[in-house]
């Protein structure tokens, strides 16, 4: 009885030593992942600061580039692609945008150390290593949020009337300056003219442009007419779910799936599809789509 005794104290005691252990090791795994939202944040904010030169950067790459073609430091290859094009800019802009480069090459080699130590926030928040400014939403709705807008005409566009129209909805979440969403865009265009023939439709959404920015508005529109993109894009009020929604999808860019009941489909695309993987999962959603719709 006595040796029952000293076991169960034996075991009571291993126990309790090895919930502690997690509890720690799940304390700094949280701490890891705030501060690697907080890092992320910061390159994010970096790059929504001086919109227009960061545009013709972003411009001047390779519409098909994934922006880190080599694995490298996003930083390194931001500083590259201003050193190959600096005769566009002033003597002060070339110094900034330099400047803030290397704060982003800084920002990526902590980002980094924190995903080989904790790989796992790779998958939840990063800026991707093919390039693409990664954050995941927080929280995916089963239903897209019902909205009430215009196109970058100024026709307007209602998402009940739009949804229900179409056997399947991409709907793509993107800004002006963020170079993987602009890189995709001729794709994007190609797509929307496939789904067309299919009874679907694909829609563009600049987070610069929600709130009806005039200045945004026309900056979207260069860059969309620029790259030979002529689906619709559109935009609705901040205050509205759909606004309150948008705000929340840190990912650029990012591609949902919308059933003709208005239900996404699956879930989100992370990432550009100029990627293989990613053009890959987003037919296999919008295929699902149309063979549901057909019943």
């Amino acid at each position: 009885m006595k040796i029952k005794k000293i076991l169960a104290m034996v075991l009571a005691v291993v126990l309790m030593l090895s919930f502690a252990a997690c509890s720690k090791n799940d304390k700094k795994e949280k701490e890891a992942a705030e501060l690697h939202k907080k890092l992320s944040a910061q390159e994010n904010e970096i790059l929504s600061k001086n919109k227009e030169l960061w545009e013709k950067v972003f411009m001047s790459a390779d519409k098909g580039s994934n922006m880190i073609e080599d694995g490298s430091n996003y930083g390194d290859f931001l500083l590259k692609t201003i050193e190959s094009i600096k005769d566009k800019f002033t003597e002060d802009e070339y110094k900034l945008l330099k400047g803030e480069a290397e704060k982003i090459r800084e920002i990526e080699v902590k980002l980094t150390e924190l995903e080989e130590k904790y790989p796992q926030l790779a998958e939840k928040e990063n800026m991707g290593k093919d390039g693409n400014m990664v954050m995941e939403p927080e929280g995916t709705a089963q239903v897209f949020p019902s909205f009430e807008g215009k196109d970058l005409d100024g026709n307007e566009i209602k998402s009940d009337k739009l949804f229900s129209e179409n056997a399947v909805t991409v709907v793509n979440f993107w800004f002006t300056t963020c170079g993987p969403c602009v890189g995709e865009l001729p794709e994007l265009d190609a797509l929307n003219k496939e789904l067309s023939k299919k009874g679907g439709t694909l829609i563009g959404i600049n987070s610069f442009t929600l709130g009806g920015d005039a200045k945004e508005i026309s900056s979207a529109k260069e860059v969309l007419s620029k790259k030979g993109a002529s689906y619709r894009n559109v935009y609705f009020d901040t205050g509205s779910e759909a606004g309150k929604f948008a705000e929340k999808v840190y990912a650029y860019p990012t591609t949902y799936v919308v059933d003709r009941k208005g239900n996404i489909v699956g879930d989100p695309i992370v990432g550009a599809v100029t990627g293989e993987k990613q053009m890959k999962a987003l037919q296999g959603l919008i295929d699902k789509a149309i063979a549901e719709d057909k019943g």
